[in-house]
Protein backbone atom coordinates (compact mmCIF):
# COMPACT_ATOMS: atom_id res chain seq x y z
CA UNK A 1 0.00 0.00 0.00
CA UNK A 2 1.29 3.73 -1.10
CA UNK A 3 1.87 5.72 2.14
CA UNK A 4 1.55 9.15 0.93
CA UNK A 5 2.50 10.56 4.29
CA UNK A 6 5.94 8.92 4.09
CA UNK A 7 6.87 5.00 4.12
CA UNK A 8 5.70 2.33 7.61
CA UNK A 9 7.41 -0.49 8.47
CA UNK A 10 5.03 -3.09 10.35
CA UNK A 11 6.10 -4.62 13.94
CA UNK A 12 4.96 -7.10 15.70
CA UNK A 13 4.64 -6.71 19.81
CA UNK A 14 5.70 -9.97 20.94
CA UNK A 15 7.94 -9.64 24.28
CA UNK A 16 5.68 -9.67 26.75
CA UNK A 17 6.09 -12.24 29.62
CA UNK A 18 2.91 -14.11 28.97
CA UNK A 19 2.21 -14.60 32.73
CA UNK A 20 -1.78 -14.43 32.58
CA UNK A 21 -1.37 -17.39 30.23
CA UNK A 22 0.86 -19.21 31.65
CA UNK A 23 2.84 -20.18 28.55
CA UNK A 24 4.39 -18.05 25.54
CA UNK A 25 1.40 -16.62 23.77
CA UNK A 26 2.95 -16.21 20.53
CA UNK A 27 3.64 -19.67 19.88
CA UNK A 28 -0.05 -20.79 20.67
CA UNK A 29 -1.36 -22.17 17.47
CA UNK A 30 -5.78 -21.72 17.48
CA UNK A 31 -5.85 -22.56 13.56
CA UNK A 32 -5.69 -26.18 13.98
CA UNK A 33 -2.56 -29.10 13.30
CA UNK A 34 -0.15 -27.82 10.63
CA UNK A 35 -1.06 -24.07 10.56
CA UNK A 36 0.93 -21.56 11.86
CA UNK A 37 1.41 -20.31 15.30
CA UNK A 38 0.03 -16.62 16.54
CA UNK A 39 3.53 -14.67 15.65
CA UNK A 40 4.12 -16.71 12.31
CA UNK A 41 0.61 -15.27 10.84
CA UNK A 42 1.08 -11.59 12.21
CA UNK A 43 3.95 -11.46 10.92
CA UNK A 44 2.69 -12.78 7.14
CA UNK A 45 -0.25 -10.32 7.73
CA UNK A 46 2.17 -6.93 8.17
CA UNK A 47 4.83 -8.08 5.57
CA UNK A 48 1.88 -8.93 2.95
CA UNK A 49 1.17 -4.83 3.45
CA UNK A 50 4.53 -3.31 3.93
CA UNK A 51 8.36 -3.57 3.30
CA UNK A 52 9.58 -4.35 6.53
CA UNK A 53 8.32 -6.56 9.80
CA UNK A 54 10.17 -6.52 12.74
CA UNK A 55 9.43 -8.51 15.78
CA UNK A 56 9.76 -6.65 18.91
CA UNK A 57 11.24 -8.83 21.54
CA UNK A 58 12.58 -8.84 25.27
CA UNK A 59 16.15 -8.17 25.64
CA UNK A 60 18.60 -11.19 24.99
CA UNK A 61 15.21 -13.07 23.72
CA UNK A 62 15.49 -13.87 20.39
CA UNK A 63 12.38 -14.96 18.25
CA UNK A 64 14.93 -17.36 15.67
CA UNK A 65 14.03 -17.17 12.57
CA UNK A 66 12.94 -13.42 12.90
CA UNK A 67 14.24 -9.72 12.39
CA UNK A 68 13.81 -9.11 16.22
CA UNK A 69 14.74 -5.67 17.54
CA UNK A 70 14.84 -5.83 21.44
CA UNK A 71 13.46 -3.37 24.63
CA UNK A 72 16.15 -1.39 25.57
CA UNK A 73 14.22 -0.56 29.25
CA UNK A 74 12.69 -4.01 30.79
CA UNK A 75 9.63 -4.55 32.46
CA UNK A 76 8.52 -1.33 30.97
CA UNK A 77 5.39 -2.97 28.98
CA UNK A 78 4.73 -2.70 25.18
CA UNK A 79 5.24 0.93 25.18
CA UNK A 80 9.42 0.03 25.86
CA UNK A 81 8.68 -1.97 22.42
CA UNK A 82 7.21 0.44 20.37
CA UNK A 83 10.18 3.13 21.63
CA UNK A 84 12.58 0.19 20.51
CA UNK A 85 10.86 -0.04 17.00
CA UNK A 86 10.43 3.98 16.27
CA UNK A 87 14.07 3.66 16.79
CA UNK A 88 14.90 1.17 14.60
CA UNK A 89 12.32 2.66 11.75
CA UNK A 90 14.00 6.08 11.78
CA UNK A 91 17.50 4.61 11.79
CA UNK A 92 16.40 2.56 8.29
CA UNK A 93 14.37 5.92 6.49
CA UNK A 94 10.68 4.84 7.84
CA UNK A 95 8.14 7.28 8.80
CA UNK A 96 6.49 5.46 11.18
CA UNK A 97 5.49 2.11 12.65
CA UNK A 98 2.48 -0.32 12.25
CA UNK A 99 1.97 -2.12 15.73
CA UNK A 100 0.19 -5.15 16.09
CA UNK A 101 0.58 -7.18 18.63
CA UNK A 102 1.09 -10.76 18.38
CA UNK A 103 -2.10 -12.63 20.41
CA UNK A 104 -5.08 -11.01 17.89
CA UNK A 105 -5.94 -14.45 16.26
CA UNK A 106 -8.74 -12.53 14.15
CA UNK A 107 -6.79 -9.44 13.46
CA UNK A 108 -6.62 -9.23 9.12
CA UNK A 109 -5.16 -7.20 6.25
CA UNK A 110 -8.82 -5.05 5.99
CA UNK A 111 -8.45 -3.90 9.33
CA UNK A 112 -5.12 -3.20 8.83
CA UNK A 113 -5.44 -1.31 5.43
CA UNK A 114 -8.31 0.97 6.92
CA UNK A 115 -5.91 1.74 9.54
CA UNK A 116 -3.42 2.74 7.19
CA UNK A 117 -5.54 4.68 4.55
CA UNK A 118 -6.85 6.66 7.66
CA UNK A 119 -2.98 7.81 8.80
CA UNK A 120 -2.25 8.72 5.12
CA UNK A 121 -5.36 11.65 5.44
CA UNK A 122 -4.40 12.36 9.06
CA UNK A 123 -3.69 16.01 9.58
CA UNK A 124 0.01 17.16 10.14
CA UNK A 125 0.08 16.91 13.58
CA UNK A 126 -1.12 13.65 13.91
CA UNK A 127 0.90 11.31 15.80
CA UNK A 128 -0.78 8.27 16.26
CA UNK A 129 -3.64 6.58 14.23
CA UNK A 130 -5.52 3.86 15.85
CA UNK A 131 -8.61 2.16 16.47
CA UNK A 132 -11.09 3.75 18.98
CA UNK A 133 -14.17 1.28 20.70
CA UNK A 134 -17.32 3.25 20.54
CA UNK A 135 -19.32 1.54 22.71
CA UNK A 136 -16.85 2.00 25.53
CA UNK A 137 -14.58 4.18 24.44
CA UNK A 138 -10.92 2.18 24.99
CA UNK A 139 -8.53 2.37 22.48
CA UNK A 140 -6.77 -0.21 21.05
CA UNK A 141 -3.29 1.35 21.51
CA UNK A 142 -1.86 -2.07 20.52
CA UNK A 143 -3.30 -1.75 16.90
CA UNK A 144 -1.96 1.31 15.87
CA UNK A 145 0.35 3.27 13.37
CA UNK A 146 2.88 5.88 15.33
CA UNK A 147 5.10 8.37 13.77
CA UNK A 148 8.69 8.42 14.12
CA UNK A 149 7.83 12.06 15.23
CA UNK A 150 6.04 10.67 18.52
CA UNK A 151 9.52 9.59 19.96
CA UNK A 152 10.11 12.18 22.46
CA UNK A 153 6.69 10.97 23.73
CA UNK A 154 7.69 7.57 24.02
CA UNK A 155 10.97 8.34 25.58
CA UNK A 156 9.45 10.60 28.08
CA UNK A 157 6.56 7.80 28.91
CA UNK A 158 9.34 4.79 29.15
CA UNK A 159 12.10 6.42 31.04
CA UNK A 160 9.96 8.97 33.83
CA UNK A 161 6.18 7.82 33.72
CA UNK A 162 6.46 3.69 33.31
CA UNK A 163 5.51 3.25 29.90
CA UNK A 164 1.66 3.01 29.81
CA UNK A 165 0.87 2.96 26.28
CA UNK A 166 -2.59 4.46 26.07
CA UNK A 167 -1.46 7.54 27.30
CA UNK A 168 2.22 7.94 25.34
CA UNK A 169 0.67 10.58 22.51
CA UNK A 170 -1.74 13.08 23.78
CA UNK A 171 -5.23 12.85 22.61
CA UNK A 172 -5.24 16.01 20.49
CA UNK A 173 -2.66 14.71 18.41
CA UNK A 174 -4.53 11.02 17.78
CA UNK A 175 -6.80 10.56 14.21
CA UNK A 176 -9.25 7.85 16.14
CA UNK A 177 -11.42 5.18 13.79
CA UNK A 178 -14.53 4.28 15.89
CA UNK A 179 -15.68 0.71 15.46
CA UNK A 180 -18.84 -1.07 16.44
CA UNK A 181 -20.02 -4.21 18.24
CA UNK A 182 -20.29 -5.94 15.06
CA UNK A 183 -16.71 -5.03 13.79
CA UNK A 184 -15.16 -6.14 17.15
CA UNK A 185 -13.97 -9.77 15.90
CA UNK A 186 -10.62 -8.27 15.25
CA UNK A 187 -9.12 -6.85 18.14
CA UNK A 188 -10.44 -10.04 19.98
CA UNK A 189 -7.04 -10.81 22.02
CA UNK A 190 -5.48 -13.84 24.06
CA UNK A 191 -4.63 -12.97 28.02
CA UNK A 192 -5.96 -15.86 29.58
CA UNK A 193 -6.40 -19.88 28.67
CA UNK A 194 -10.12 -19.47 29.03
CA UNK A 195 -9.36 -16.89 25.75
CA UNK A 196 -8.02 -19.80 23.92
CA UNK A 197 -11.20 -21.62 24.32
CA UNK A 198 -13.08 -19.05 23.27
CA UNK A 199 -11.40 -18.86 20.23
CA UNK A 200 -11.49 -22.63 19.04
CA UNK A 201 -14.59 -22.22 19.39
CA UNK A 202 -14.89 -19.90 17.04
CA UNK A 203 -12.51 -21.20 15.19
CA UNK A 204 -13.75 -24.79 15.06
CA UNK A 205 -10.25 -25.83 15.83
CA UNK A 206 -7.91 -27.37 18.22
CA UNK A 207 -4.71 -27.54 20.10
Amino acid sequence: MENVRGPVAGVVLAGGMSSRMGRDKALLQVYGPGKPDLLTRTCSLLTDLLPQCWISCRSGLARAGYQCIFDEYPDRGPAAGVLAALKAARAHGFDAVLVVSCDMPFMDAPTLRRLLASRNTAGAGNLATLYVDAVSGRPEALVAVYETASLPWFEKSVTQQGGRLNNVVPAEKQTRLPYGPDEAGPFFNLNRPEDVKRALDILGASL
